[in-house]
């Protein structure tokens, strides 16, 4: 039996009596009630399709729309991006795909539905209960290393994704704990990390998604009692970076990108508080997490196990549905600990030389006075060999200065040829430096020295 045939029903939130705090919205607390309410109320508007991309900016109306769209037994698509090309193949794969979108439009090709006004929304007498079975998403990884693939998750299999984490990081009914994000609902690290873990853990939800230093710093000091921050390495290092007076918070969580000791050492001393680090990919969600300014070792959430057969670790149990792959590099202490080196599609051979562009770019990061920067190994193509290029981002050092500085630190057959100077890398709005966003800025670095030769 399934953990989904286990538990019939899940209610769409747990812990919340009708009258507590549910999210806050424009300096305004939002009951539990009214939020209710307000998914009933979008749910009788929506229309009859299978499948809704939700677009809403407005991390409260995200979530009313994902909630809306399951209670009428709807399906919320949540892609990397919202690229013209990629939205075009959602509407070809996923017949009578809509979007739902609290802005001024959605994309051109999909038919629109502009989030209404639930203000004179009624509230039902009793908490919706949602079938664990039903498919609640599909989520797509992140095309990082090529094309995103798709992966249904249940409402099962996402509650207890999200109570794990709650419990692990120690806020399950922690009524009294708003989270802010600086990332966005739409991805999967957002979507389980602020929305799904406000509906089953009891902890509250703050509806901004604040990105520049200075808005998250105000959005945080706005917040009275206590408070997290769930980030991404990318925003820490410039929050840490900007020179602003930050708040204390009660905890840090932090994904998507790898993360130093430093870094997070740092974060921690100037906010006071623990941070934890999730680690997950798309097909099995949030699988384990740790005290990076303490320690370099994973520790699965409670219920998940691993084990290795031959070069791969399969995880299983908990919310994971049967036995699935992990497709990074790791090193296996325990059945629940473990070490990780990368991924296994970033593995790097030159030579008979192994590495990975994981450890290439903590060392490259590392480096005093780089700002950002990633290794990247193109294709071959027309029988030329590919070269590892490094776009970085440091306008106070020279490449020479670069280079010398890697030297000290890799193999030199892993040095970069190029070495491509950027204002700053096309990170998503997780972090992310999907493969296609890479080839295109080194196409472009290419165009560049072609006219510059001319």
């Amino acid at each position: 039996m399934s953990a989904d045939q286990a538990v019939s029903s899940i209610p769409l939130l747990r812990h919340k009596a009708h009258g507590a705090t549910f999210a806050w919205r424009g300096g305004n607390a939002v009951s539990a009630a009214r939020f209710v309410a307000e998914a009933g109320a979008l749910a009788a508007r929506l229309p009859e399709q299978k499948y809704v991309l939700n677009l809403c900016a407005d991390r409260y109306r995200f979530a009313v729309g994902f909630s809306a769209a399951m209670l009428r037994g709807q399906i919320s698509l949540l892609p990397p991006n919202h690229t013209p090309d990629l939205i075009r193949r959602l509407s070809l794969h996923y017949p009578g795909l809509y979007c739902l979108s609290d802005g001024a439009q959605g994309p051109v090709m999909l038919p629109t539905v502009a989030y209404p006004d639930l203000s004179g929304a009624i509230a039902p007498t009793a908490m919706p209960e949602i079938p664990a079975a039903q498919v609640a998403a599909i989520v797509f990884t992140s095309g990082s290393t090529g094309d995103p693939m798709p992966n249904e998750k249940t409402w099962g299999a996402l509650a207890r994704n999200v109570t794990a984490e709650a419990g692990r990081l120690g806020i399950l009914e922690r009524n009294d704990l708003t989270l802010l994000g600086t990332v966005p609902p739409q991805h999967m690290y957002g979507f389980e990390s602020t929305v799904l873990i406000a509906l089953q853990s009891g902890v509250m939800m703050h509806a901004d998604k604040p990105f520049y230093p200075a808005d998250i710093v105000a959005r945080l000091n706005a917040i009275s009692g206590a408070r997290a921050l769930v980030t991404t390495p990318v925003h820490l290092r410039t929050l840490l970076a900007s020179g602003l007076a930050l708040p204390a918070v009660e905890q840090i969580v932090c994904a998507t990108a790898p993360l130093s000791r430093d870094l997070a050492a740092q974060a921690e001393q100037c906010f006071g508080a623990q941070l934890h680090e999730i680690y997950g990919f798309t097909e099995a969600g949030q699988v384990a997490s740790r005290r990076t300014a303490l320690t370099d070792e994973w520790r699965t959430f409670d219920g998940l196990s691993l084990r290795r057969q031959g070069e791969v670790t399969y995880v299983s149990g908990g919310h994971v549905a049967g036995e699935l792959p992990l497709n990074d590099i790791i090193e296996l202490h325990s059945d629940t600990t473990f070490l990780l080196h990368g991924r296994t599609a970033d593995l790097i051979n030159i030579a008979g030389k192994r590495t990975s562009l994981a450890s290439l770019n903590h060392h490259l990061n590392a480096i005093a006075g780089v700002r950002d920067g990633a290794f990247f190994m193109p294709d071959e193509k027309d029988g030329e060999t590919a070269r590892l290029v490094a776009f970085v981002v440091a306008p106070a050092l020279s490449n020479g200065e670069i280079t010398n500085a890697l030297r000290q630190r890799i193999d030199p057959i892993f040095l970069p040829r190029p070495i491509v100077r950027v204002d700053a890398l096309p990170r998503n709005a997780t972090g992310k430096l999907p493969r296609a966003s890479l080839e295109l800025l080194l196409r472009q670095s290419r165009g560049a020295e072609v006219k510059d030769i001319k």
